[in-house]
């Protein structure tokens, strides 16, 4: 079954579509996914689309939309299958905090760090800019 572009983007590696994965995680339908996913799935899911990119350029015969989709839907399917041999099923992982609630307790608690000193290489104490 070959899949148009638009239907590659909206399918993560397990073949869940994006809504579907943001209703397993509960992910508010106006949030992209990525926001709620755990960093090996970003990682994996980077790394399936690295992959795609290499071989678009290294092999001349992968050309169009429906080659590329076959060669990116094969990636993403061999590295969930490498997650899984190492004990990883994506799909069974939790959502990871709100990406945007961290961003601001981050910056809520910066305001209130201290700069540290830091030594210099001859152990000269020096304020951090």
């Amino acid at each position: 079954m070959l899949l148009s572009a638009a239907a590659v983007t909206k399918r993560c590696s397990v073949g869940f579509t994006t809504n579907q994965m943001k209703n397993r995680l509960e992910v508010p339908k106006n949030r992209p996914l990525a926001d709620f996913l755990p960093a090996i799935t970003i990682k994996a899911k980077d790394f399936a689309n690295e992959i795609t990119i290499f071989n678009v350029k290294k092999d001349s015969l992968l050309q169009g939309e429906q080659q590329i989709s076959v060669e990116h839907i094969k990636n993403n399917k061999d590295v969930r299958g490498l997650l899984i041999k190492r004990g990883i099923r994506p799909e069974e992982l939790p959502p990871e905090e709100d990406v945007k609630k961290l961003k601001r307790r981050v910056v809520e608690h910066y305001s209130f760090l201290e700069k540290p000193e830091a030594s210099d290489y001859q152990g000269n104490k020096k304020s951090l800019p």
